[in-house]
């Protein structure tokens, strides 16, 4: 499919790309993603944000020194974090006469069919109504010790939620501007895989362990993703989150980061 053709685009986006490297927002990025959104729902899409970030803007606005490990920790730094997040949402989005929702999930709310066919509606609705709709996993009740009840990642979540609108197009915006075959940041003449037609272990592999000490994710995470959203149908790119402008060149066809291609009898 033309990614210049997608209409209902979910775009997920880390904390790495919302955050400096001392946890405080990175305003500047941020305030760009939003122009760019606001910019492509203005133009007709449908746009749906993934947004990680509540726990590393809750460390930032609380100026802890690090990530707390403890559970109860991580559930009121997150509390703060989303409040935060969402004004700032609020506030970029607003200044181009975009209005935003907020959704919070939890697994066994979509696990569940009632409750899943209540979120899909509410989807359905808000975009009927010209509303953005951004999505995190709730943070303050979604914890290990609640079985099942959580996602593990955002990434995850994103390609939940892409199945769950319908979407076209999934966009994982990261710290790194694609899938390679080996590390780039040990190897220099690393070499960028521009598409994958199917996951299999040896791209599983390439992936590699986890990503920033910022967020929870690395590759390995986005290509659970990937997986999950091909086989429903949707194409999912993965793209460096540096520079939102370049989601326009994607939308014009253009080779942006790498690119998995929805499978084939599934669309």
């Amino acid at each position: 499919m033309n990614t210049f053709q997608s209409r209902r685009i979910v775009v997920k986006v880390g904390t790495s790309t919302l955050t400096y490297e001392n946890g405080r927002v990175n305003l500047r990025n941020l305030e760009k993603l939003c122009k760019v959104l606001s910019d492509l729902h203005n133009s007709g899409k449908q746009i749906i944000l993934v947004s990680s970030g509540a726990i590393g803007v809750g460390v930032g606005k609380l100026k802890i020194k690090e990530r707390p490990r403890e559970t109860r920790y991580k559930q009121a730094i997150a509390a703060v974090g989303q409040c935060e997040l969402m004004f700032l949402y609020d506030k970029f989005f607003g200044e181009y006469n975009n209005s935003v929702a907020q959704i919070l999930l939890t697994k066994n709310v979509v696990l569940n069919e009632l409750s899943k066919q209540n979120v899909v509606n509410t989807f359905q609705t808000l975009l009927e109504m010209g509303i953005i709709p951004i999505v995190n996993e709730n943070d303050t009740v979604a914890t290990d010790e609640l079985i099942g009840a959580n996602f593990g990642d955002n990434d995850n979540l994103s390609a939940i939620v892409a199945d769950l609108v319908g979407a076209d197009l999934l966009i994982i915006l990261t710290d790194i501007d694609g899938l390679y075959e080996s590390d780039p940041r040990k190897d220099p003449n690393a070499k960028k895989i521009a598409a994958v037609k199917h996951i299999d272990n040896e791209i599983r592999e390439m992936a590699g362990g986890s990503g920033s000490n910022r967020g929870t994710g690395g590759m390995s995470t986005k290509i659970t993703a990937a997986a999950a959203a091909t086989s429903a149908g949707i194409n999912t790119c993965v793209m460096s989150g540096a520079d939102p402008s370049k989601i326009y060149k994607l939308l014009s066809g253009e080779s942006i980061g790498t690119m998995f291609l929805a499978q084939e009898g599934t669309l």
